[in-house]
């Protein structure tokens, strides 16, 4: 029997999802910018997808521009908003356990003249607002913080942080990296003050290959990719309807409230039950999501526990998925020792899941770390 525990790196997709991408793709399949009765109908169905999403974020309509995920959301929003305020300041501030697709854009950024300031987070994985007061100025036009980590769970203040940037800045754009929290947390835009926020399908229970970045109305950023008035010229090409259809309709399923206690259940057995396993310690700090749980087992090299419990049809996380199998940053950031960060995993929970789920995964690996650690 299977055992996913991967949720984190990607859901499966909702029935309700499925089903609604079939019958776009079969049936509403007209090109939403086409000007014939196939073509109106699909722009409906657009219009009424970028409703549901608008409404999961609280958020207007005019606010919510669809792309084809998380990442190209996060290089949206860092690459618009500095080609945007270059001629006001050259500085951006992010924290240094950012998503690759934040890093990795900031890494070209500094190449091209931007200063990049990281800021490290404290034992318990998280950044805080003084952190931030002490090195946002004037020349300061970026400050891009996740919500929660995608690799302990760590929830950051991003509210008081963004709040703490403005005092510093009045040039400053606020963006937030919140596929991890989007339908796990009561993500608004508005009380949470961000100017820009990145979101994905594929963490929510609908397909790969579609997320969405929240402009805040009257913000500018310069659009990257050039071709035709879709999204208002924002992010041209034609929009791909079944997949943010599909999106649409996994939000329209959100019940935060009730998965979240759930969930939450199960993180507190898991943790309960992996404290019993001797060699095995965690990682993720107390007051985490619960939809993500970091613990390191023993000696053992992540990789190699990975396959083992794999064996079993137990499926983990070394890290990132989007790292593949690199060292983590986040936990070397924390402080963490090297042989600590070699052997963590991360195991990430879904409405799906259950106890028996979490019994297994301990068998496992109490029995790898047995059978590994002489190897």
């Amino acid at each position: 029997m299977e055992h996913y525990l991967d949720n984190s790196a990607t859901t499966i997709v909702s029935r309700n999802a499925a089903d609604k991408a079939y019958r776009i793709m079969t049936e509403v399949y007209g090109n939403p910018s086409s000007l014939h009765m196939k073509g109106l109908e699909a722009e409906r169905e657009l219009n009424l997808a970028r409703r549901s999403v608008a409404k999961a974020l609280g958020a207007g309509t005019d606010e919510v521009f669809f792309t084809s995920g998380g990442t190209e959301a996060n290089n949206t929003a860092l690459f618009g908003a500095s080609a945007a305020k270059k001629r006001r300041g050259k500085k951006i501030v992010i924290s240094a356990v950012e998503h690759s697709s934040i890093t990795e854009a900031a890494k070209v950024l500094e190449s091209e003249g931007f200063e990049v300031i990281r800021i490290s987070p404290k034992s318990d994985g998280c950044v805080y607002p003084e952190q931030f007061e002490a090195v946002v100025d004037e020349d300061t036009i970026l400050v891009s913080v996740m919500y929660v980590n995608n690799e302990t769970g760590a929830v950051m203040p991003v509210d008081k942080i963004f709040e703490t940037a403005r005092k510093r800045s009045k040039n400053v754009i606020c963006h937030s990296d919140a596929v991890q929290a989007f339908g796990k947390l009561p993500v608004n835009v508005n009380r949470l003050k961000a100017d820009l926020l990145s979101v994905s399908a594929h963490k929510v229970h609908a397909p790969k290959g579609c997320g969405a970045l929240y402009v805040r109305k009257g913000v500018r950023l310069i659009p990257h990719q050039y071709g035709g008035e879709q999204e208002k010229g924002f992010r041209p090409g034609t929009e791909a309807l079944p997949l943010i259809c599909a999106f649409a309709a996994a939000c329209d399923e959100f019940e935060i409230d009730k998965n979240y206690k759930f969930v939450a259940e199960l993180n507190s057995y898991a943790r309960q039950k992996l404290s019993e396993i001797d060699a095995v310690v965690i990682n993720s700090p107390d007051n985490a999501l619960p939809y993500v749980l970091n613990f390191s087992a023993g000696k053992v090299r992540s990789e190699t526990m990975l396959h083992f419990l794999e064996e079993a049809e137990i499926y983990v996380s070394s890290g990132s998925a989007c790292a593949k199998g690199k060292p983590s940053h986040v936990l070397s950031a924390m402080g963490l020792s090297k042989d600590r960060a070699d052997s963590a995993l991360r195991i990430s929970f879904s409405k799906y899941n259950c106890k028996e789920d979490i019994d297994e995964l301990c068998k496992w690996v109490s029995k790898g770390i047995c059978v590994l650690a002489h190897r």
